[in-house]
């Protein structure tokens, strides 16, 4: 009179007698349930903790990442401030000549075919002259900042080329790079 679900082979077990039966034994992990064949099956303590499980895990994504939308506006107009705490205008004008010929200085190492030397100069010489460069174009007004952006991005993107092609030893490369370098500052200091 009862049928047996057995979780582990997934086989079922019945005589001739159990198959009439209204009332069937349904396996779970924490034991056997008798229940009217036509109902539900009722889920075990465990089964309902996972699924409880599952849907405050899915809830709580799901107000996170509304959350982290939400303020996805707000992170547009927040400038992050990339320059050297208390460091003024004046002090970065002053700076950037003498951090912009300590990277324009590895053309000595460059010749030599110093590689090496070269890629530690150049990304010491260049962080300092980043973080100068960066302080004087938000001092200036509003107008001027994006052409001062694109050239301040075009000087950087060509010396992570030249440190990439430093590394593979590439001296065509290098030069071209260089010279790209050399253009970017020439523009950056006849606009500022």
């Amino acid at each position: 009179m009862w049928m047996r679900i057995d979780k582990q082979n997934h086989s079922k077990i019945y005589s001739r007698k159990q198959m009439l039966s209204p009332m069937a034994l349904i396996s779970s992990s924490s034991g056997f349930f008798v229940f009217p064949a036509n109902s539900k099956p009722f889920k075990a303590p465990h089964e309902f903790q996972i699924r409880f499980s599952r849907r405050t895990a899915t809830t709580a994504t799901v107000l996170l990442v509304n959350e982290a939308f939400s303020y996805s506006n707000k992170a547009l107009s927040f400038e992050l401030q990339f320059t050297v705490p208390d460091q003024t205008p004046e002090e970065a004008y002053a700076g950037i000549r003498s951090h912009a010929q300590d990277l324009l200085q590895i053309k000595v190492l460059i010749d030599l075919q110093s590689w090496k030397e070269a890629q530690k100069e150049l990304r010491r010489s260049s962080a300092y002259l980043k973080q100068d460069l960066y302080t004087v174009i938000q001092s200036r007004p509003g107008s001027e900042r994006p052409l001062l952006r694109k050239l301040y991005s075009n000087l950087f993107n060509n010396v992570s080329r030249l440190d990439y092609a430093a590394r593979s030893k590439d001296a065509a490369v290098v030069q071209e790079c260089y010279d790209n370098i050399v253009t970017a500052i020439d523009e950056i200091f006849a606009r500022i």
